[in-house]
């Protein structure tokens, strides 16, 4: 979870892409013109040894300035040993 926020602030395509599950991948991803600030953690709830929900709040600033909040519980499952994001709920 925190690789992707990282990847999300540096906008590594090639790595958000890589770390998506390929059930729900997206062919093309853009970024929103945002200046990501912070990524606080406030879950992390293992369904099975292959499935889990992360909850996490992120906040950023838009060329505005206005503050944004991000807040997902987002779904994620393992394969191969590797953590894979399927999607999310926003709140």
């Amino acid at each position: 979870m925190r690789s992707r926020y990282t990847a999300f602030v540096k906008e590594d395509k090639d790595y958000l892409l890589r770390t998506w599950h390929e059930s729900t991948r997206p062919k093309e991803l853009d970024f929103e013109p945002l200046h990501w600030r912070s990524l606080k953690i406030e879950a992390f709830m293992p369904l099975s040894e292959t499935t889990a929900r992360v909850k996490f709040v992120a906040k950023a600033r838009d060329d505005a300035g206005n503050m944004i909040t991000l807040k997902e519980n987002s779904r994620f499952v393992k394969e191969n040993g590797r953590w894979y994001y399927i999607d999310g709920i926003l709140s």
